[in-house]
């Protein structure tokens, strides 16, 4: 089907009445472009019923309306509306009949508008019931946040997004294809067709004289569905891997039988995936270990809005930072987000779901899992099948019932619904064996309580179970009532999913010698651990740190802090972001993601980072995301002589650091990270490992003179990112003091401005911002007649810059 993106000229307004008896636009309606997040444009508020879930955000309801005019003759076409995600229970009417719905907001789904279109003007109304609350975790959006498709063709087509590729084998001689493709003939007649099926090599490249199709006769009867399959043999491959992630593009033609009546494509990889617990996960046969991000799916300052540009820097940024892989937390990726990871060479594992029939929040997805969980598997299915990135279906996170009898046969039915759809990847669920325990969680709180009390450690009045996890948390995962669930649990997988289990790597590898493991959500700070056990066991296939990239909701939780309810569990607004990924929410690699490039061997350099001297000898309120409130700043006018703590990390036996060129002694790093006490004094720290002192790391301390420098960061098709930062005069990057900064923008549309602070004070959708560690990001939208844009940013203090990009 001819396939148009459908997402100007929409109008949009709050339905603050939905009983309202009127069908009509009010006039305080604005026209928008989609993709569109009103949970955004919200103030966050301490008194929001969300609370932290989502940033102190809140949802609604809201209405989308868009026009429609055929002449008398187009109106025999087939016109069908696809949605790449609406959150959520979305209502589509066409001309004020109700044409579609879908109750779940990460799933794609399709409304055949063609019944109900007449001649002149026709009206597509959305509406969008969102204020349920709670019914998310993290930080969802509201509204049409991701693209929207018009699909046309006649009466005889090829069905939306009905071209499935599958690579059966391949080597570098040969790759055998099995073009699967579903044709639709609504026609009032039979009909004798042809499928004329070609493989080009590239993304977007279109046959040629010397293209060879593959053509299929077949007779379709009026009324008739059916789905036709062509094995086609592909001559030296390109094959997709993280190191070449070549594209081919599939072209399909209908005839009737003369002339053609559809045609479509579609683009893939081709890619063999093994998997056994002795060599582990293959890909075109060669081994690989997962270096894996989880992420949610907001795109940070633009909250839920999915532009393809916002996730090819952020899957760029994550793969310049290590990672070959993500999963996408906890529901199914936007197609533009799984576009991108093809382009880039990154593996998804992609989600299903956070919940099935035990609900997490008061009015979540379990309301409507029953009735909506097959087809929605279904469309997973569909969004990903030709996608070679996508080596992994996950099931569910964390659900609770998983190791029920009832849980794991739900466990069981849901892999077998997908592997019927797509039987060439592999399933599994990231399963927490705390949360999996149940009704058991009292015998293994005894059993660990007892064991504390024999040791001192305890008075047997426990009565927080997340501390003694926090503190306990190996012991706990390994206890033999967990071990029982996770053998229900695990029955319908191909890949048990570890939720912080790194405990049972290793024993598990010898109970179960056919067992294949992966770490679904691991802590950051244990990378050094985990990583050292995911290389020395084949069967565990790679580690998902939790997170690859900060996002909003979940507030607070990887937030230091020294006193309750900064951050950290209890966190309390204006806590609003999770503050716990690799990078920040604007992009900026923080000390971790240096520490775990380190650990994967991917970064030979050292990298130092200095604990705040304002909190020297106070108690640090961690997380066990956290690991300390280090950052790679000398700057800390005040504290001269005061002591401070550097940490430094490197590979190697031995690394050695200089102050000011002398030397403050040589330590071992342990787990890739060496601790230094010394005073703070202005000037260089300069780290050194190896014995040559080649591999140097510095971090000097800035110039007095401090000025606002605007650069540009990324320009895409639709989206251009300037970064903000604090400079000296030199133009090295200083961290403070922090400015409250205003921008004014011409010749674009500002969409984001803001920083990476855990605590905003202004909306990212205001022009304002306060730096964070002396950055800040501005996102622009290039309009439809874009030549260049100005920015200017200017300081309450005075401080101004200007950039035209």
């Amino acid at each position: 089907m001819k396939q148009i993106r459908w997402n100007e000229g929409w109008k949009f307004w709050p339905d603050r009445n939905s009983f309202a008896l009127v069908w009509n636009v009010p006039e305080d309606a604005v026209d928008v472009t989609i993709p569109h997040d009103a949970m955004i444009l919200e103030e966050a508020r301490a008194d929001s019923r969300n609370g932290g879930n989502t940033g102190y955000r809140e949802g609604g309801n809201y209405t989308y309306v868009k026009t429609m005019y055929l002449e008398k003759e187009e109106t025999g076409r087939k016109r069908i509306l696809r949605f790449d995600g609406v959150y959520s229970h979305a209502l589509v009417y066409v001309n004020e009949q109700l044409a579609g719905t879908e109750a779940n907001g990460y799933t794609m789904f399709y409304t055949d508008a063609t019944p109900y279109l007449h001649a002149g003007e026709n009206e597509i109304r959305v509406q969008v019931r969102n204020a349920g609350m709670t019914n998310s975790r993290w930080y969802s959006g509201s509204g049409i946040y991701r693209d929207v498709w018009l699909l046309e063709s006649g009466p005889l087509y090829i069905e939306p997004d009905g071209v499935c590729v599958r690579t059966e084998n391949a080597d570098k001689e040969y790759a055998s294809l099995l073009v699967c493709t579903t044709v639709v003939n609504e026609d009032s007649a039979a009909k004798t067709c042809v499928l004329r099926t070609a493989i080009c090599p590239g993304e977007g490249n279109t046959p040629d004289n010397e293209t060879v199709w593959e053509e299929t006769h077949f007779f379709l009867k009026a009324g008739e569905r059916r789905t036709l399959s062509q094995r086609i043999l592909v001559r030296d491959p390109s094959l997709w891997s993280e190191e070449t992630p070549s594209l081919y593009t599939v072209h399909c033609e209908l005839r009737d039988p003369e002339k053609t009546v559809d045609c479509t494509s579609a683009v893939t990889g081709i890619r063999t995936l093994e998997l056994d617990a002795a060599r582990g996960l293959r890909v075109n046969g060669n081994p690989v270990k997962l270096r894996g991000a989880c992420i949610h799916h907001d795109s940070g300052l633009l909250g839920a809005a999915t532009y393809e540009d916002a996730h090819m820097r952020q899957v760029i940024r994550l793969k310049e930072a290590g990672f070959n892989a993500i999963r996408m937390s906890h529901h199914p990726a936007a197609p533009a987000l799984l576009r991108c990871c093809d382009r880039v060479g990154l593996y998804v594992m992609d989600e299903f779901s956070d919940m099935w029939n035990r609900a997490k929040n008061d009015l979540d997805y379990a309301l409507d899992f029953p009735t909506w969980w097959e087809n929605d598997a279904a469309q997973l299915v569909r969004k990903d099948c030709n996608h070679p990135s996508v080596i992994l279906y996950s099931v569910g996170n964390e659900i609770p019932e998983i190791g029920t009898d009832q849980g794991s046969m739900m466990c069981a039915r849901i892999a077998d619904r997908i592997r019927s759809l797509d039987p060439t990847r592999f399933i599994t669920a990231g399963i927490n064996g705390i949360f999996a325990a149940g009704d058991q969680t009292g015998r293994i709180m005894q059993d660990i309580c007892a064991d504390m009390q024999d040791a001192g450690e305890a008075d047997g009045n426990v009565n927080d179970f997340m501390t003694l996890v926090d503190t306990r948390i190996d012991q706990v995962v390994v206890h033999d009532a967990i071990t029982s669930r996770l053998e229900m649990a695990c029955a319908g997988l191909d890949v048990a999913g570890y939720n912080y289990m790194t405990a049972r790597y290793e024993p598990d590898s010898l109970r179960y010698p056919n067992r294949v493991m992966v770490g679904s959500e691991t802590y950051p700070p244990e990378i050094a651990r985990n990583w050292r056990i995911v290389k020395k066991l084949p069967c565990v296939i790679g580690d998902f740190t939790w997170t690859g990239w900060d996002y909003i909701g979940e507030a607070g939780v990887g937030i230091p802090a020294y006193r309750f309810g900064e951050g950290g569990f209890g966190a309390q607004f204006p806590c609003q972001l999770a503050y716990c990924g690799d990078l920040d929410l604007t992009g900026f690699r923080r000390p971790l993601s240096y520490l775990r490039e380190i650990v994967f061997g991917r970064r030979k350099e050292p990298y130092i980072v200095v604990q705040d001297p304002r909190h020297y000898g106070e108690t640090l309120l961690k997380t066990p995301w956290v690991m300390s409130d280090a950052d790679a700043v000398w700057d800390w006018p005040g504290y001269e002589g005061k002591p401070v703590v550097v940490e430094v990390y490197a590979l190697g036996d031995e690394v050695q650091l200089y102050l000011n060129g002398k030397s403050l002694g040589k330590k071992k790093p342990e787990g890739c990270r060496a601790v230094f006490e010394t005073v703070y004094e202005p000037g260089t720290l300069r780290a050194v490992c190896g014995q040559d002192e080649e591999t140097v790391c510095e971090l000097r301390t800035p110039l007095s003179d401090r000025r606002i420098t605007l650069s540009e960061d990324w320009n895409g098709e639709e989206l251009v990112y300037i970064a903000v930062q604090i400079t000296d005069e030199n133009g090295d990057p200083a961290a403070g003091p922090e400015e409250l900064l205003t921008a004014r923008v011409s010749g674009a549309g500002l969409l984001g401005f803001g920083s990476g602070d855990p605590k905003p004070t202004c909306n990212y959708t205001e022009g304002k911002t306060r730096t964070w560690k002396g950055r800040a990001l501005l996102i622009l939208r290039k309009r439809e007649d874009f030549r260049q844009a100005y920015i200017e940013v200017e300081s309450e203090s005075g401080k101004r810059a200007e950039l035209t990009v």
